[in-house]
């Protein structure tokens, strides 16, 4: 089920008092962070911006001019999500919503939801009111446990969002017209992290508690092959005169530990979700090409490595030779520092019994 997304970015900010989704954020547009994020789940993303809008683009594939409404700006981004299957629509104006929070709306959905929208349980207390002349007076109090507030990303099969705004007028909830033609709507747990920019306070908070760095950690681990003819790669080295690792791909367990640390700092999850011990086309694949891809996806969705600390876990063989090799080569495809470094177990335990190799990575990533 092929993804693409919708990032409304349509707005004029009337009480923001200008343009609040093109604001700067981090050296970027608050605009660009978004699209960042919904590309984390979406292969094509669509900028959906006010007349006149003379930006780059803002990292989208397509550009659409919106209308007057944001139900018009939606219907004007729908129209060019190509053959998707699973629509995503966000919010511009929501820059720190995570990718993970991308991947479960749409886990809903691929799971059989119409849609799937992120919401956060009340805990205050909620009271209906009513006007008397000049004066608000309360008139009863709303049970809470019955209500959550509302954020997006909003993520809807694409036959059912389509019908729904065909069938329906203008509404600033996707949500709600999936609900008038009676679609499956569910909730997965927001983020209270995910603010929205409404007021100049909101840009100001955002940009006081968002932070740049994020830290993954990923560990690998992988038995010994039986096969005398499999060749032993760990952080894109071939070692000589070794067993090699079983495993999919070439098995090298370092460069899939660095995968998943970077993965983990972006909030991408792990090597296993992208590239599948189930797919064929990957079979023997050299993890330095799974190494770059996952630097494209961490990219995609904002950030890049700062620097990288990996511990191989090995009583044989012997690595001392092949650690500033290995350091340097996955160094380039990283485009930043890669400390390796290798000890044993003392004899300890499975990988004490030569068994296998263990590795462990911990990636510092810095938002784009």
């Amino acid at each position: 089920m092929s993804v693409a997304a919708v990032v409304v970015a349509g707005g004029r900010g009337t009480r923001f008092g200008g343009l609040k989704q093109f604001a700067e954020l981090r050296g970027r547009s608050v605009a660009a962070h978004s699209v960042a994020a919904a590309r984390s789940v979406a292969s094509r993303v669509v900028l959906v911006v006010p007349d006149g809008y003379q930006g780059d683009g803002e990292g989208a594939d397509v550009v659409v001019v919106g209308g007057p409404t944001r139900a018009t700006s939606v219907r004007a981004g729908l129209a060019h999500c190509g053959d998707a299957t699973i629509i995503v629509i966000h919010d511009a104006a929501r820059p720190l919503a995570s990718p993970g929070l991308f991947a479960a709306t749409v886990q809903a959905v691929r799971d059989g939801a119409d849609a799937a929208i992120p919401g956060l349980t009340v805990t205050d207390t909620v009271k209906r009111i009513s006007r008397d002349g000049r004066d608000v007076v309360s008139v009863s109090t709303v049970a809470r446990d019955e209500l959550v507030t509302v954020q997006t990303p909003q993520v809807f099969r694409r036959d059912t969002i389509v019908r729904a705004h065909a069938a329906a007028g203008d509404a600033t909830d996707d949500a709600a017209l999936v609900e008038s033609i009676g679609g499956r709507v569910v909730v997965v747990p927001g983020e209270v992290g995910n603010v929205k920019i409404t007021e100049p306070t909101d840009l100001e908070r955002v940009r006081g508690t968002s932070s740049n760095l994020r830290i993954g950690q990923g560990v690998d681990v992988h038995r010994f092959s039986v096969d005398p003819d499999r060749p032993l790669w760990l952080g894109l080295v071939e070692v000589p005169d070794s067993p090699g690792l079983d495993g999919h791909s070439d098995a090298d367990a370092a460069a899939h530990a660095v995968a998943d640390a970077l993965l983990g700092g972006a909030d991408l999850g792990d090597i296993g979700r992208h590239f599948p011990d189930t797919d064929p086309t990957t079979e023997g694949i050299s993890s330095a090409i799974l190494l770059a891809a996952v630097v494209e996806l961490v990219r995609d969705a904002g950030f890049r490595a700062v620097s990288v600390d990996v511990t191989i876990l090995a009583q044989r063989p012997k690595l001392a030779a092949h650690l500033s090799t290995m350091s340097e080569r996955m160094s380039a495809v990283i485009d930043a520092p890669v400390s390796v470094k290798a000890t044993t177990t003392e004899g300890l335990g499975a990988i004490g019994r030569t068994e296998g190799i263990a590795v462990t990575a911990i990636a510092l990533l810095e938002a784009l």
